[in-house]
Protein backbone atom coordinates (compact mmCIF):
# COMPACT_ATOMS: atom_id res chain seq x y z
CA UNK A 1 0.00 0.00 0.00
CA UNK A 2 1.85 3.07 -1.21
CA UNK A 3 -0.17 6.26 -1.05
CA UNK A 4 0.61 9.81 0.06
CA UNK A 5 -1.98 11.22 2.44
CA UNK A 6 -2.57 14.78 3.59
CA UNK A 7 -2.66 13.66 7.22
CA UNK A 8 0.57 15.42 8.17
CA UNK A 9 -0.37 18.82 6.76
CA UNK A 10 -3.94 18.54 8.02
CA UNK A 11 -2.84 17.80 11.57
CA UNK A 12 -0.90 21.10 11.66
CA UNK A 13 -4.05 23.15 11.30
CA UNK A 14 -6.09 24.26 14.28
CA UNK A 15 -9.82 24.70 14.53
CA UNK A 16 -9.32 28.44 15.11
CA UNK A 17 -7.88 29.19 11.67
CA UNK A 18 -9.39 26.35 9.64
CA UNK A 19 -12.41 26.77 7.42
CA UNK A 20 -15.27 24.28 7.47
CA UNK A 21 -14.01 22.69 4.23
CA UNK A 22 -10.52 22.31 5.73
CA UNK A 23 -11.89 20.67 8.87
CA UNK A 24 -13.89 18.23 6.74
CA UNK A 25 -10.75 17.39 4.75
CA UNK A 26 -8.80 16.95 8.00
CA UNK A 27 -11.40 14.51 9.34
CA UNK A 28 -11.39 12.62 6.06
CA UNK A 29 -7.60 12.33 6.09
CA UNK A 30 -7.54 11.04 9.68
CA UNK A 31 -10.22 8.45 8.89
CA UNK A 32 -8.30 7.40 5.78
CA UNK A 33 -5.12 6.76 7.76
CA UNK A 34 -7.01 4.84 10.44
CA UNK A 35 -8.61 2.67 7.76
CA UNK A 36 -5.20 2.03 6.18
CA UNK A 37 -3.81 0.82 9.51
CA UNK A 38 -6.76 -1.54 9.97
CA UNK A 39 -6.34 -2.94 6.44
CA UNK A 40 -2.60 -3.43 6.99
CA UNK A 41 -3.21 -5.48 10.15
CA UNK A 42 -5.89 -7.57 8.47
CA UNK A 43 -3.66 -8.26 5.48
CA UNK A 44 -0.13 -8.67 6.83
CA UNK A 45 2.72 -8.87 4.35
CA UNK A 46 4.27 -12.14 3.28
CA UNK A 47 8.05 -11.84 3.65
CA UNK A 48 8.53 -14.84 1.39
CA UNK A 49 6.43 -13.29 -1.36
CA UNK A 50 8.21 -9.94 -0.94
CA UNK A 51 11.62 -11.63 -1.28
CA UNK A 52 10.55 -13.51 -4.40
CA UNK A 53 9.24 -10.38 -6.10
CA UNK A 54 12.26 -8.30 -5.06
CA UNK A 55 14.69 -10.85 -6.55
CA UNK A 56 12.70 -10.96 -9.76
CA UNK A 57 12.48 -7.17 -10.11
CA UNK A 58 16.17 -6.59 -9.31
CA UNK A 59 17.07 -8.98 -12.11
CA UNK A 60 15.50 -6.65 -14.69
CA UNK A 61 18.18 -4.48 -16.40
CA UNK A 62 15.88 -1.46 -16.61
CA UNK A 63 15.42 -1.47 -12.84
CA UNK A 64 19.09 -2.09 -12.11
CA UNK A 65 20.14 0.87 -14.28
CA UNK A 66 17.95 3.21 -12.18
CA UNK A 67 18.98 1.73 -8.85
CA UNK A 68 22.20 3.68 -8.25
CA UNK A 69 23.66 7.18 -8.53
CA UNK A 70 27.26 8.34 -8.69
CA UNK A 71 28.76 11.82 -9.04
CA UNK A 72 31.85 13.81 -8.10
CA UNK A 73 31.77 16.33 -5.29
CA UNK A 74 34.58 18.17 -3.53
CA UNK A 75 37.28 16.02 -5.08
CA UNK A 76 35.58 12.77 -4.01
CA UNK A 77 32.88 10.47 -5.30
CA UNK A 78 29.36 10.26 -3.87
CA UNK A 79 27.49 7.03 -4.65
CA UNK A 80 24.53 5.04 -3.35
CA UNK A 81 21.04 3.74 -4.04
CA UNK A 82 18.47 6.03 -5.67
CA UNK A 83 15.01 7.04 -4.56
CA UNK A 84 13.70 4.96 -7.48
CA UNK A 85 15.00 1.79 -5.81
CA UNK A 86 13.66 2.94 -2.43
CA UNK A 87 10.14 3.44 -3.77
CA UNK A 88 10.17 0.11 -5.57
CA UNK A 89 11.30 -1.72 -2.43
CA UNK A 90 8.59 0.03 -0.39
CA UNK A 91 5.99 -1.12 -2.92
CA UNK A 92 7.26 -4.70 -2.80
CA UNK A 93 7.56 -4.79 1.01
CA UNK A 94 3.94 -3.66 1.30
CA UNK A 95 1.84 -1.88 3.91
CA UNK A 96 4.10 1.18 3.65
CA UNK A 97 2.99 4.76 3.10
CA UNK A 98 5.42 7.57 2.35
CA UNK A 99 5.35 11.12 1.09
CA UNK A 100 7.02 14.46 0.50
CA UNK A 101 5.15 17.66 1.33
CA UNK A 102 5.76 21.37 1.13
CA UNK A 103 4.51 22.71 4.45
CA UNK A 104 5.18 26.39 3.81
CA UNK A 105 6.84 28.67 1.25
CA UNK A 106 8.40 32.01 2.12
CA UNK A 107 9.15 33.97 -1.05
CA UNK A 108 10.52 36.91 0.97
CA UNK A 109 13.22 34.71 2.54
CA UNK A 110 13.51 32.58 -0.56
CA UNK A 111 12.95 29.19 1.09
CA UNK A 112 10.45 26.37 1.54
CA UNK A 113 9.72 24.24 4.59
CA UNK A 114 9.46 20.59 3.57
CA UNK A 115 8.51 17.32 5.24
CA UNK A 116 9.53 13.81 4.15
CA UNK A 117 8.13 10.75 5.91
CA UNK A 118 7.73 6.99 5.63
CA UNK A 119 5.49 4.81 7.77
CA UNK A 120 5.19 1.04 8.04
CA UNK A 121 1.48 0.71 8.84
CA UNK A 122 1.87 -2.89 9.97
CA UNK A 123 4.69 -2.50 12.49
CA UNK A 124 4.11 1.22 13.21
CA UNK A 125 7.75 1.95 12.39
CA UNK A 126 7.90 5.59 11.32
CA UNK A 127 10.60 7.99 10.15
CA UNK A 128 10.18 11.63 9.22
CA UNK A 129 12.26 14.77 8.85
CA UNK A 130 11.40 18.43 8.39
CA UNK A 131 13.93 20.60 6.55
CA UNK A 132 14.38 23.95 4.84
CA UNK A 133 15.13 24.16 1.12
CA UNK A 134 16.63 27.50 -0.02
CA UNK A 135 15.40 28.74 -3.40
CA UNK A 136 18.89 28.72 -4.91
CA UNK A 137 20.74 26.68 -7.48
CA UNK A 138 24.46 25.97 -7.26
CA UNK A 139 26.41 26.97 -10.36
CA UNK A 140 30.10 27.27 -11.22
CA UNK A 141 29.72 31.02 -10.67
CA UNK A 142 28.24 30.46 -7.21
CA UNK A 143 24.70 30.15 -5.80
CA UNK A 144 21.99 31.65 -8.01
CA UNK A 145 18.56 32.59 -6.68
CA UNK A 146 15.57 31.06 -8.47
CA UNK A 147 12.16 32.73 -8.60
CA UNK A 148 10.28 30.86 -11.33
CA UNK A 149 7.48 28.73 -9.84
CA UNK A 150 8.40 25.66 -11.87
CA UNK A 151 12.10 25.98 -11.00
CA UNK A 152 11.23 26.22 -7.30
CA UNK A 153 9.02 23.15 -7.55
CA UNK A 154 11.72 21.13 -9.30
CA UNK A 155 14.36 22.28 -6.82
CA UNK A 156 12.16 21.30 -3.86
CA UNK A 157 11.38 17.92 -5.41
CA UNK A 158 15.05 17.25 -6.11
CA UNK A 159 16.17 18.14 -2.59
CA UNK A 160 13.22 16.37 -1.04
CA UNK A 161 13.73 13.12 -2.93
CA UNK A 162 17.03 12.57 -1.13
CA UNK A 163 15.38 12.88 2.30
CA UNK A 164 12.47 10.72 1.19
CA UNK A 165 14.89 8.01 0.09
CA UNK A 166 16.52 7.97 3.52
CA UNK A 167 13.15 7.89 5.31
CA UNK A 168 12.03 4.86 3.28
CA UNK A 169 15.30 3.04 3.85
CA UNK A 170 15.04 3.82 7.57
CA UNK A 171 11.89 1.71 7.96
CA UNK A 172 12.85 -1.14 5.61
CA UNK A 173 14.90 -4.06 6.94
CA UNK A 174 18.61 -3.54 6.29
CA UNK A 175 19.05 -7.05 4.90
CA UNK A 176 16.20 -6.50 2.44
CA UNK A 177 17.79 -3.33 1.08
CA UNK A 178 21.31 -4.79 0.93
CA UNK A 179 20.25 -7.93 -0.94
CA UNK A 180 18.33 -5.80 -3.45
CA UNK A 181 21.37 -3.57 -4.02
CA UNK A 182 23.67 -6.59 -4.50
CA UNK A 183 21.27 -8.15 -7.01
CA UNK A 184 21.02 -4.90 -8.97
CA UNK A 185 24.82 -4.66 -9.14
CA UNK A 186 25.05 -8.24 -10.39
CA UNK A 187 22.43 -7.46 -13.04
CA UNK A 188 24.40 -4.42 -14.21
CA UNK A 189 27.63 -6.41 -14.45
CA UNK A 190 25.92 -9.28 -16.26
CA UNK A 191 24.36 -6.89 -18.76
CA UNK A 192 21.38 -9.09 -19.47
CA UNK A 193 23.63 -11.74 -21.00
CA UNK A 194 24.94 -9.50 -23.81
CA UNK A 195 28.59 -9.97 -24.88
CA UNK A 196 31.00 -7.56 -23.20
CA UNK A 197 32.24 -6.25 -26.56
CA UNK A 198 28.71 -5.15 -27.50
CA UNK A 199 28.16 -3.54 -24.12
CA UNK A 200 31.37 -1.56 -24.50
CA UNK A 201 30.35 -0.39 -27.98
CA UNK A 202 26.85 0.56 -26.77
CA UNK A 203 28.32 2.43 -23.82
CA UNK A 204 30.74 4.40 -25.99
CA UNK A 205 27.91 5.29 -28.38
CA UNK A 206 25.64 6.38 -25.52
CA UNK A 207 28.27 8.70 -24.07
CA UNK A 208 29.12 10.01 -27.54
CA UNK A 209 25.48 11.10 -27.87
CA UNK A 210 26.00 13.53 -24.97
CA UNK A 211 29.43 14.69 -26.13
CA UNK A 212 31.77 12.46 -24.08
CA UNK A 213 34.73 11.04 -26.03
CA UNK A 214 36.59 7.75 -25.70
CA UNK A 215 39.58 9.63 -24.29
CA UNK A 216 37.43 11.00 -21.46
CA UNK A 217 35.96 7.58 -20.72
CA UNK A 218 39.42 6.01 -20.66
CA UNK A 219 40.72 8.68 -18.30
CA UNK A 220 37.73 8.30 -15.95
CA UNK A 221 38.09 4.52 -15.71
CA UNK A 222 41.89 4.44 -15.86
CA UNK A 223 42.38 1.99 -18.71
CA UNK A 224 41.92 1.92 -22.52
CA UNK A 225 38.35 1.53 -23.76
CA UNK A 226 39.08 -1.87 -25.35
CA UNK A 227 40.22 -3.17 -21.94
CA UNK A 228 37.06 -2.16 -20.06
CA UNK A 229 35.68 -4.86 -17.75
CA UNK A 230 32.07 -5.68 -16.91
CA UNK A 231 32.47 -3.72 -13.67
CA UNK A 232 33.74 -0.70 -15.61
CA UNK A 233 30.71 -0.75 -17.91
CA UNK A 234 28.39 -1.11 -14.91
CA UNK A 235 29.99 1.96 -13.29
CA UNK A 236 29.66 3.96 -16.49
CA UNK A 237 25.97 3.01 -16.77
CA UNK A 238 25.39 4.40 -13.30
CA UNK A 239 27.19 7.64 -14.20
CA UNK A 240 25.27 7.93 -17.47
CA UNK A 241 21.94 7.48 -15.69
CA UNK A 242 22.91 10.09 -13.09
CA UNK A 243 23.70 12.59 -15.85
CA UNK A 244 20.49 11.85 -17.77
CA UNK A 245 18.39 12.35 -14.62
CA UNK A 246 19.99 15.75 -14.07
CA UNK A 247 21.58 14.81 -10.73
CA UNK A 248 24.98 15.87 -12.05
CA UNK A 249 26.35 17.35 -15.27
CA UNK A 250 28.54 15.99 -18.02
CA UNK A 251 31.16 18.67 -17.45
CA UNK A 252 31.38 17.82 -13.73
CA UNK A 253 31.92 14.13 -14.41
CA UNK A 254 34.12 14.52 -17.51
CA UNK A 255 35.89 17.89 -17.29
CA UNK A 256 37.49 19.13 -20.46
CA UNK A 257 41.28 19.49 -20.38
CA UNK A 258 43.73 20.75 -22.94
CA UNK A 259 45.48 17.80 -24.55
CA UNK A 260 49.21 18.41 -24.97
CA UNK A 261 50.37 15.08 -26.41
CA UNK A 262 49.31 12.93 -29.37
CA UNK A 263 46.85 10.18 -28.55
CA UNK A 264 47.37 6.50 -29.12
CA UNK A 265 44.74 3.77 -29.22
CA UNK A 266 41.37 5.05 -28.08
CA UNK A 267 42.97 8.31 -26.99
CA UNK A 268 44.16 6.77 -23.72
CA UNK A 269 47.76 7.99 -23.91
CA UNK A 270 46.62 11.59 -24.29
CA UNK A 271 44.28 11.24 -21.34
CA UNK A 272 47.07 9.75 -19.23
CA UNK A 273 49.40 12.58 -20.21
CA UNK A 274 46.86 15.15 -19.05
CA UNK A 275 46.47 13.28 -15.79
CA UNK A 276 50.20 12.98 -15.11
CA UNK A 277 51.01 16.61 -15.88
CA UNK A 278 53.03 18.37 -18.55
CA UNK A 279 55.40 16.11 -20.46
CA UNK A 280 59.13 16.99 -20.57
CA UNK A 281 60.07 19.18 -23.49
CA UNK A 282 61.93 17.41 -26.28
CA UNK A 283 65.11 18.87 -27.83
CA UNK A 284 64.32 21.05 -30.82
CA UNK A 285 65.18 19.87 -34.34
CA UNK A 286 65.84 22.98 -36.40
CA UNK A 287 66.54 21.01 -39.59
CA UNK A 288 62.90 19.98 -40.10
CA UNK A 289 60.04 22.48 -39.61
CA UNK A 290 57.19 21.20 -37.46
CA UNK A 291 53.56 22.16 -38.13
CA UNK A 292 52.03 24.25 -35.36
CA UNK A 293 49.27 22.10 -33.72
CA UNK A 294 47.27 25.23 -32.94
CA UNK A 295 47.04 26.34 -36.58
CA UNK A 296 43.38 25.40 -36.91
CA UNK A 297 43.78 21.61 -37.09
CA UNK A 298 41.68 19.26 -34.98
CA UNK A 299 43.93 17.54 -32.36
CA UNK A 300 44.58 13.89 -33.09
CA UNK A 301 43.16 12.88 -29.73
CA UNK A 302 39.75 14.31 -30.65
CA UNK A 303 39.83 12.59 -34.04
CA UNK A 304 40.60 9.26 -32.40
CA UNK A 305 37.91 9.87 -29.79
CA UNK A 306 35.30 10.38 -32.53
CA UNK A 307 36.12 7.31 -34.56
CA UNK A 308 33.45 4.66 -34.22
CA UNK A 309 31.28 6.76 -31.92
CA UNK A 310 27.59 6.62 -32.78
CA UNK A 311 24.84 9.00 -31.90
CA UNK A 312 22.58 8.12 -29.18
CA UNK A 313 17.31 8.19 -17.85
Amino acid sequence: MNEVTSFESASRLTAANASQATMVEQSRAVAEVQAAVVVAHRNPRSVTAALTEMREVCGIPGMAERAFFSFNRGGGKVAGETVHLARELARIWGNVTYGLQELARNDAKGESEMLAFAWDLQTNARAQTAFIVPHVRDTKQGAKAITDVRDIYENNANMGSRRLREMIFAILPVWFREEAADLCRNTLENGGGEPLVKRIADGVAAFASIGVTKAQLAKRIGRPVDDFTAQDIASLKVIFGTIRRGETSKDDEFPKEEITAPAGADGFEAASAGQAGTRPRQPSKPATPVQDPSAGNVPEAELVGMQGDGGGK
